[in-house]
């Protein structure tokens, strides 16, 4: 009986022991500080990315703190000051995070179709980019990726001055019926955005052509604290891509389902230099230097 009792103490030991093994090492925070510099406060974040903290906590076998603010200029704050640990973010936010904080980039996330376009009404005379010299067109807002600094790019490209010789209007999304109206020439932003909008309005392409497209815009990402020990974010970053699909998973109710098709992949800073040099072209270089 004794043997017997022994011999079970033991095994429920060994179980023990092996019950622990995914749980953070002492090398490990307990606890991660964790945002996403779209959400707009707290019932904004917990309602998108409650899932991606469930999913984050269970990968990674730590404490993930969701923390409300207010733009990403507070994120990169929020990281300079040690108040988060661990963001993710869009390639414009990116770029002054790392400037400001030296942020680490961890790992980008893919987005399908993920690029930019300018279109015009169907009655217009404007069939090139060059053309919009002198005239009116609309972006999302200020700062966004692929309604601002992605047809930026694209009026560059063209070798128009985007200061100088077009008057660009953030009409955000009031953009699109603007150009029905007539109120502006062009409309420059999401290709994603522009498709949902000839659906949701029944429109063929030809009823507002299109006349550039860009190439694929850089990967969101998460970014960590420079502040975090290296090997804690190499951690994370093998932990994320093993489990990838359960990220994906529960980030598919985001925004219409940006992130719907998307993959987890590595990521490289230098992929940003094409934000970086819009920010120059429009005088705001020192602003991600």
């Amino acid at each position: 009986m004794r043997r017997r009792n022994f011999l079970l103490y033991s095994l429920l030991f060994i179980a023990g022991c092996t019950s622990v093994t995914n749980t953070p090492t002492g090398s490990q925070p307990k606890k991660l500080r964790f945002t996403v510099t779209d959400a707009l406060g707290m019932e904004e974040l917990q309602r998108d990315y409650g899932a991606l903290q469930a999913a984050l906590k269970e990968i990674l076998q730590t404490e993930i703190e969701l923390v409300s603010v207010e733009s990403y200029t507070a994120a990169a704050s929020g990281l300079q000051s040690d108040q988060l640990d661990f963001v993710l973010t869009g390639p414009s936010e990116y770029v002054v995070m790392r400037a400001r904080t030296n942020a680490v980039p961890v790992l980008g996330i893919t987005r399908p179709n993920y690029r930019t376009v300018i279109w015009v009404s169907a009655n217009s005379k404007i069939k090139s980019v060059i053309e919009l010299k002198g005239k009116k067109i609309a972006f999302w807002k200020i700062g966004s990726t692929s309604g601002y600094l992605g047809p930026t790019k694209l009026l560059i490209d063209a070798g128009l001055n985007p200061q100088s010789d077009v008057k660009i209007l953030m009409l955000g999304s009031k953009g699109l019926p603007s150009l029905q109206k007539g109120e502006v020439d062009a409309w420059g932003g999401s290709a994603v955005k522009y498709e949902q909008f000839l659906q949701e309005q029944s429109l063929s392409e030809s009823s507002l052509p299109v006349i550039a497209k860009g190439p694929f815009l850089p990967k969101d990402l998460f970014v960590a604290s420079s502040q975090l020990a290296p090997e804690t974010v190499e951690r994370i970053s093998s932990l994320l891509i093993k489990y990838q699909g359960k990220i994906i998973k529960s980030l598919l109710n985001v925004e219409e389902g940006k992130y719907k098709g998307s993959n987890i992949v590595p990521v490289n800073d230098s992929e940003y230099d094409m934000i970086r040099e819009v920010y120059k072209a429009i005088g705001q270089g020192n602003f991600v230097q």
